[in-house]
């Protein structure tokens, strides 16, 4: 059975822009990339003072995984990346986040909707692009509106298409 997820990417350390590249590549193993957002330039939100910006987007995936082994499958590409998870926040090679899968909602395992998407200007963004009327499943709210309430200074797009 097809589900469909939206995935979150991000990069600030090494150069950024081909790791995403290889990423995008490497989620498309995983089903079917239906949909990529632009790519964003965006200022670090939390996390240690003094990092770079960070390149953002989206990718809208259809996939026959779980949740659980989508999740598996996306830390797993961030290993491969050369991702090592030390500190809450902090800059990073890679980051991918499973935003959505269809309208689950989860408070176990992979936690549905991602739980501070709807807060981050970084992630909403992206999001818009691809599917500016989708809800979020737990409060009905869109990803359009969630964004016209979202912190967006620091936020610019970097490329139409990459």
């Amino acid at each position: 059975m097809k589900h469909t997820a939206f995935v979150a990417l991000g990069a600030n350390l090494g150069d950024p822009l081909p790791r995403l590249r290889w990423a995008r590549e490497e989620v498309a193993r995983l089903g079917k990339v239906v949909g990529v957002s632009r790519l964003y330039r965006t200022a670090p939100v939390g996390g240690p003072a003094g990092q770079p910006d960070y390149l953002n987007a989206a990718l809208k995936l259809e996939t026959t995984l779980s949740p659980a082994e989508l999740l598996t499958a996306l830390h797993d590409i961030e290993a491969r990346g050369g991702r090592q998870r030390q500190q809450r926040w902090e800059a990073r090679v890679l980051d991918l986040d499973m935003i959505l899968y269809d309208d689950l909602v989860s408070d176990v395992g992979p936690l549905l909707p991602h739980p501070r998407a709807w807060e981050r200007g970084f992630v909403l963004a992206p999001l818009a692009d691809l599917d500016p009327q989708k809800k979020n499943p737990r409060t009905g709210e869109t990803v359009a509106d969630a964004l016209d309430e979202a912190e967006k200074g620091g936020i610019e797009v970097m490329l139409v298409e990459w």
